[in-house]
């Protein structure tokens, strides 16, 4: 048996929404509940459950709830997820989590230093049980039966710094924390105009994602040759936590974004078929 992990003390993080360009605050504390749950405390302290069909695909992933919304969760529920974090109050200020520098580096290292211990309730992985494909305009995003929890991902773009990616790996905690965690967000510069009239993109800036213009990276140094792809498979991971269980399984994705990822968890919760909650078996990153 696997229990369900809670940290030891708060740990706190400030910065700006990517996306609404405003001053967020953010806090991590300890629970028994057995339950991520969220607190708008510019709402008063309302208490938000994640929950999968409230999900919103916008550039970003966002949770719904009836007087808001929470943006921009992907980068904090993949690294809770990769912890066995999942027992959690997380009180926050604004409706978006801080973007910190793109990537979620910043607070997976930030909650390990507070530390973890269990709770008393056991953990249950959902198992893959048989093979299903969903494509929507040139995108694809498959998966299949597997011992562990693998992501294989690939990426085209006529950009001439990315091009064809591809990436494949089972995630392990180390792995994910050295090699997946500090991929940073990425964009281009032709599309910031664009994005912002939507009102998205207001607090993208050069210090918290990639950016590129038509031939170069315009905002530093790449932490890696392929970032880009890493990237996407962080979100990929903070996606699929909205199930709310460990996964057994490959998941395969190609040209795909937040709409495709979102898809695949509403198709599993669709069809309890495809799938089977699994006492006795776990994938390698909740055993250490």
């Amino acid at each position: 048996m696997i229990r369900k992990q809670t940290i030891l003390r708060p740990v706190s993080f400030a910065g700006v929404g990517i996306h609404t360009g405003q001053k967020v605050g953010l806090t991590l504390k300890p629970s028994s509940k057995g339950k991520i749950f969220f607190r708008r405390m510019d709402l008063g302290g309302r208490e938000v459950e994640i929950d999968p069909r409230k999900m919103e695909s916008l550039n970003c992933t966002c949770l719904l709830f009836d007087s808001g919304r929470i943006q921009t969760l992907e980068h904090l529920l993949a690294v809770l997820h990769i912890l066995g974090l999942a027992s959690l109050e997380i009180e926050l200020q604004g409706e978006e989590i801080p973007i910190m520098d793109g990537s979620a580096a910043p607070l997976i290292e930030e909650i390990l230093k507070a530390g973890l211990r269990p709770v008393s309730q056991a953990v249950e992985s959902v198992r893959i049980l048989k093979p299903h494909t969903l494509e929507e305009k040139g995108a694809r995003l498959s998966f299949s039966p597997d011992p562990d929890f693998r992501v294989s991902y690939a990426i085209d773009f006529s950009h001439p710094l990315i091009g064809r990616q591809d990436i494949s790996v089972a995630l392990t905690r180390a792995l994910f924390r050295e090699e997946i965690a500090p991929a940073r967000t990425f964009g281009f510069l032709k599309d910031a105009a664009e994005l912002q009239k939507r009102g998205l993109a207001l607090g993208g800036s050069l210090d918290n994602a990639i950016v590129l213009d038509e031939e170069r990276v315009i905002s530093g140094k790449l932490r890696f040759r392929d970032e880009f792809i890493r990237h996407k498979v962080l979100d990929l991971i903070g996606d699929l936590a909205f199930l709310g269980h460990p996964l057994l399984g490959h998941f395969r994705a190609e040209r795909a974004g937040h709409r495709l990822h979102h898809q695949a968890v509403l198709f599993l919760l669709d069809h309890p078929d495809f799938w089977a909650f699994d006492k006795d078996a776990f994938p390698r990153f909740l055993q250490g």
